[in-house]
């Protein structure tokens, strides 16, 4: 099979009209400074040549080890930073495109309302100085999107899809438990009525029952709103649960991208094979057969990064060739986007459900 950059990939693959959002060759680089003189000694590569695609009406799974930088990622889009290089293409409403990374800031002030985020951390997101009319309102009130006698009105009916007493929305998020708070930062950010939604981690820190209850309160709200998610965990087994499709970092780059099932039980990475060995298996006659692969090193440092594959240092496949040469992202058939140099070749193992 002849190899394609992943630009040339993702020309090929807009089967279903053009996606809502293209991230195409994305970098982020953040410097290393040291020194009284604040001297660049180097940069480390948070991503490094991402290029994926979202339709639209999707939720599309990123997911990596801590510091694989599907954070970043996700800032990007939103463009809480400034990419070093690449593209963010996003096909606005009346279906004409726009590069979000070369915006300057007051254009992108008419994106906010269509792109937003859900934070990870329910505490912290939320000014405890400011009551939960003036947390959600905020976005409307910045950009002027309504009067003042419909924001209540607004704020009102979002909180109740959201699953929120509309009463409440003049007390502080201390009055709140953890799971409320969290439907706090989902009604914040869905009352404009976005088209995408960036999900940092945004069930990580709840408990496991909250955790069931947000996640099919935002799988409905896809539904009624017609919303499409980026969904950022590290927890497969949530990824599992509400994505379509699913894209795999590590160490900045994208390893494999697939529709969830055929990633899940037939993954072509290496590096997934070993994720999808710590997937919980819920049938408990299956469990001891689970053989977990453990990983030997430590994840790459992305200021200093191996040659060739970034994973090969870690990988039981590895061969001379991955140590030299940086594998591209190719398709395998039917959508399966693997960046490994003999992911044609190997047998590897996905996730026994049943």
């Amino acid at each position: 099979m002849t190899e394609q950059t992943p630009q040339s990939q993702l020309n090929s693959i807009a089967t279903n009209g053009k996606p809502l959002l293209e991230v195409r060759n994305l970098k982020m680089y953040f410097p290393i400074v040291k020194g009284i003189f604040g001297k660049i000694t180097g940069y480390v590569k948070a991503a490094d040549d991402v290029s994926f695609y979202i339709q639209s009406g999707e939720t599309l799974g990123l997911v990596g080890e801590s510091g694989c930088g599907k954070t970043t990622v996700g800032r990007c889009i939103v463009r809480a930073y400034k990419p070093t290089d690449g593209s963010i293409v996003y096909q606005r409403a009346d279906e004409t495109t726009v590069d979000l990374a070369k915006v300057d800031s007051k254009e992108l002030q008419t994106y906010r309302k269509d792109i937003r985020m859900i934070f990870q951390d329910p505490y912290s997101s939320l000014n405890p100085r400011m009551n939960v009319f003036e947390i959600i309102s905020e976005v409307l009130r910045v950009n002027e999107l309504c009067s003042p006698k419909e924001m209540e009105y607004m704020v009102a009916h979002i909180m109740e899809q959201c699953g929120l007493r509309p009463e409440y929305m003049r007390r502080y998020p201390h009055a709140f438990s953890g799971g409320e708070r969290q439907r706090i930062g989902i009604a914040r950010a869905l009352v404009t009525s976005p088209r995408l939604v960036v999900c940092d981690e945004a069930v990580s820190g709840l408990d496991v029952s909250v955790r069931a209850q947000i996640l099919n309160l935002m799988e409905d709200l896809r539904r009624e709103m017609n919303l499409t998610y980026l969904f950022i965990s590290h927890d497969l087994s949530v990824i599992r649960h509400i994505c379509d499709r699913v894209a795999v970092m590590y160490v900045g780059k994208l390893v494999e991208l697939a529709d969830a099932n055929a990633l899940y039980t037939n993954p072509l990475h290496p590096y997934t094979e070993s994720l999808m060995s710590a997937v919980p298996i819920p049938n408990p006659n299956l469990r001891d057969r689970k053989n977990r692969i453990r990983l030997e090193g430590e994840v790459a440092d992305p200021s200093n990064p191996p040659s060739g594959c970034y994973f090969h240092p870690r990988c039981r496949y590895a061969k001379e060739r991955c140590s030299t040469e940086t594998p591209v992202l190719r398709d395998l058939g039917d959508h399966h986007f693997v960046a490994c140099h003999f992911a044609d070749e190997l047998e590897l193992t996905g996730v026994r459900m049943a």
